[in-house]
């Protein structure tokens, strides 16, 4: 499942959450000829069909739970996740695929045609930061450590930092990874450990780490050579990372050696969230859900008859975890 780079065969997350494999269609490629990419930026709109849009990433926003996907679509919930109302306003109807928050109030989303979004009032009205027409390169994914320093990434190698809030962002450049001429993996999902050190899942079975700040990042072979959509940094310091095929790997000492894991499905995994002191719970597709009470080291699962695609989750206030798929939150 390893990307190659033409335009109609990279991988790119948002469709493969849907379909179960990465492909990618955005590129412009017609009859062999290439397009060039247009893009009229247009808010979201408010729609019944809302609460029933696909949703690719989740984030808790003090005791608020935020949602983005598809068409611009953002829920909100105040309640645990029992229900959700859209967001007033959003200036872009095009996929959201990540979501972070620092504060109950202060939080930015990222995604298709490379935008960045940020909220200032717990995600019911939204600024855009940045956004690229000219090429249609996806982020996949955002970061802030605190409300002025964050990064985003995506597709090919693409991260962006900020330390003023997003009001500007700067390319960072990445290193190739080993027996590569040029950094061109996909950058699925950026997160950090209690100590403030920074991980990124990746293509080809690489995790992406930095332990100084940003400033320099190394890759870590977890031994599988699949794509890795998803990780987790446990309270106790234990990192997860989890994605194609059901393969899940795990790391205690800040992801220098991996072990994998275990899981009772081969469905992909799309997401991990830490509940309480030791459960992990993790969802795929196909309707499997996956949960661990001893930090990561044996998991059990369950699959839903309708086999609906589960694509993200995020801890509730009640320490429960509330989850979302391919047709809304899952009630």
């Amino acid at each position: 499942m390893s990307s190659t780079k033409t335009g109609c065969d990279t991988s790119v997350k948002v469709v493969a959450l849907v379909v179960g494999f990465l492909f990618l269609g955005m590129m412009g490629v017609v009859a062999g000829r290439e397009q060039e990419p247009r893009l009229i930026i247009t808010p979201a709109l408010h729609t019944a069909s809302a609460h029933t849009a696909m949703i690719l990433a989740s984030a808790r926003a003090g005791g608020r739970l935020v949602a983005v996907g598809a068409h611009g679509v953002v829920l909100l919930s105040d309640d645990g996740g029992k229900s959700f109302h859209q967001a007033r306003f959003v200036p872009v109807s095009s996929t959201l695929t990540g979501v972070d928050f620092v504060s109950a109030r202060r939080g930015w989303a990222v995604g298709q045609w490379g935008v960045i979004l940020a909220t200032d009032d717990g995600g019911e009205t939204w600024t855009l930061q940045r956004s690229d027409i000219k090429v249609d390169r996806p982020l996949f994914s955002v970061y802030f450590r605190n409300a002025e320093e964050g990064w985003a990434v995506g597709l090919w190698s693409l991260m962006l930092h900020t330390i003023d809030g997003g009001a500007s962002w700067t390319r960072v450049t990445l290193p190739p990874p080993p027996n590569s001429l040029r950094a061109d993996r996909n950058l699925y999902q950026i997160f950090a450990d209690s100590l403030g050190t920074l991980y990124i899942a990746c293509e080809s079975g690489f995790v992406l780490r930095s332990v100084n700040d940003g400033a320099n990042w190394v890759y870590l072979a977890t031994g599988y050579h699949g794509s890795l959509w998803t990780g987790v940094a446990l309270a106790n310091q234990v990192i997860l990372v989890g994605g194609l095929r059901g393969h899940i790997y795990r790391s205690t000492n800040s992801g220098t050696s991996w072990v994998q894991v275990s899981s009772p499905y081969d469905s992909s995994i799309t997401d991990m969230v830490q509940i309480g002191q030791h459960t992990v719970e993790a969802v795929a597709l196909n309707g499997v859900s996956l949960v661990s009470h001893d930090d990561g080291l044996t998991f059990t699962g369950t699959q839903r008859e309708d086999r609906l695609d589960l694509t993200t989750a995020v801890d509730s206030p009640a320490n429960k975890a509330v989850v979302f798929s391919m047709n809304g939150p899952i009630g």
